[in-house]
């Protein structure tokens, strides 16, 4: 493996998927509100120490459920906004959260096409999408960060059937503690 988690350094970049990486992940449905959204107690001691090990965090999520008429812009922004208090609140960071509610799964938006990764790098333009690191737990997540030109970490949270070794995945984690940990 020509990339190793010893290569990065502060300036690297991390992009995290949302359900399945940071909260769990409803089962064929959408987290539609906050009192729906339940963290990953593994991610709250996670995101402490990432926040240390990299400059820029952001979130790129797929929402299907605003685009379908089962949640609003509201109800997303009072889940991000109370999710991205939490995690503040144990000394955690996120600086960005990109999402798309676009129903068309060919979408420039839409994991695993790179709109959310352009929109970040058109906010933040010291990101090098060479160091990056793509945090998910579905292939579509892994498609995105290699789409993008990144690096690639699998959860093996909601999917652990996914077949490793895969061209599209660097590394594969039980969750993103240990992903954390092994930093």
């Amino acid at each position: 493996m020509s990339f190793q988690l010893s290569n990065i350094n502060p300036q690297w970049t991390l992009f995290l998927d949302r359900d399945g990486v940071i909260n769990v992940e409803k089962n064929q449905d959408y987290i539609r509100n906050w009192n729906e959204f339940q963290f990953y107690d593994e991610s709250l001691l996670a995101l402490p120490i990432l926040a240390k090990k990299f400059e820029t965090i952001v979130i790129t999520t797929n929402q299907k459920g605003i685009g379908k008429g089962l949640m609003t812009q509201e109800d997303i922004s009072h889940i991000h906004s109370n999710m991205m208090h939490a995690i503040q609140n144990v000394g955690g960071r996120i600086d960005q959260i990109y999402y798309c509610a676009d129903l068309d799964s060919l979408s420039p938006n839409r994991k695993p096409q790179t709109g959310m990764a352009l929109q970040a790098k058109a906010q933040f333009p010291h990101i090098k999408f060479q160091e990056s690191i793509m945090v998910g737990n579905r292939s579509s997540d892994m498609h995105f960060g290699r789409n993008a030109g990144m690096h690639t970490v699998f959860l093996a949270t909601t999917h652990p059937e996914t077949a490793f070794p895969d061209e599209t995945i660097d590394y594969r984690f039980d969750n993103l503690l240990a992903f954390a940990n092994a930093l």
